[in-house]
């Protein structure tokens, strides 16, 4: 097998594959610095592309800022869209299988059912709305690709809302949290695993497919999980969107389902609270 070019490698899914790889001890993946691989820059990659000949390219590279989108939205655009479209490109010429990153906010959330591939797509946020525009731009250039849909991703690397939780649980009493927004946590170490999964096994089940871990739960009903599981006592109260408004509306209701990643690329995935607990672990033991 040929090279592996890791787009946003120093993003927190960039470096839970450069761990989950190194774990693995798998070889041939590229991690390029942004200075050296933009992808908003077409000639640059061009010559990325042919120095490397990669077999893969996995784009972590977003913008991922859902509420300053809502005013960035060209720039959110150019990263989320274009930038995609000239790795697309790009891998068409070169016949370099694409595995893309993309979210659960290209939906509405107004639903009560696990969300399949192949409902219908509405975003309701600037972010969400470029991350679609992203999709769409892959298969006019190239059918060799995977299309990886995510929802709120923690690690132990980066920020997110496990590492948020845990600073806020031993700087303050209480916290208020919101209720009745539904989706599921994903362990980023889990994601990394599944994509390193699709190089491994060579995977030609090429297409779009919904990656989470398994259950479902509440925004408040995750942060009392990490609390409970890291042995932090602090009150926590729950809350209606309405009552922490936002500058970016989010889906009330984003849980995916993921039978058909299970069925045809053969993936394991661990319920959240479990991953959440190694996460934890993790995290207790660095420190």
């Amino acid at each position: 097998m040929g090279s592996v070019l890791v787009f946003g490698a120093s993003g927190q899914l960039g470096q839970c594959l450069a761990h989950v790889a190194k774990e693995r001890n798998t070889p041939g993946l590229k991690f390029l610095p942004e200075a050296q691989a933009n992808i908003l820059d077409l000639a640059g990659l061009q010559a990325l592309f042919e120095q490397h000949r990669p077999t893969y390219v996995i784009n972590c590279a977003a913008y991922t800022a859902v509420d300053k989108a809502e005013d960035e939205l060209e720039l959110a655009r150019k990263i989320n869209r274009d930038g995609v479209e000239n790795l697309a490109r790009l891998c068409g010429e070169y016949g370099t299988i694409l595995i893309q990153i993309s979210t659960d906010f290209v939906f509405a959330g107004t639903g009560n059912q696990p969300l399949l591939e192949t409902d219908e797509t509405a975003p309701i946020s600037a972010y969400g709305l470029t991350k679609l525009e992203g999709e769409q731009v892959i298969p006019p250039h190239t059918a060799r690709y995977f299309i990886l849909r995510t929802s709120w991703l923690y690690s132990e690397f980066a920020g997110n809302f496990v590492k948020t939780m845990l600073r806020f649980g031993r700087e303050r009493d209480e916290l208020r949290v919101i209720w009745d927004q539904l989706g599921t946590p994903t362990y980023a170490i889990d994601l990394a695993g599944c994509i390193l999964h699709l190089i491994d096994t060579q995977s030609q089940a090429f297409g779009l497919y919904h990656y989470s871990n398994e259950g479902l739960t509440s925004w408040y009903d995750f942060a009392t999980a990490i609390f409970e599981l890291s042995g932090t006592t602090v009150k926590t109260t729950p809350i209606r969107t309405a009552e922490y408004p936002t500058k970016a509306t989010r889906p009330p209701f984003s849980v995916m389902d993921k039978t058909k990643a299970k069925a045809q690329l053969g993936v394991a995935i661990p319920h959240w609270r479990t991953s959440l607990q190694i996460c934890l672990g993790r995290l207790a033991a660095a420190e």
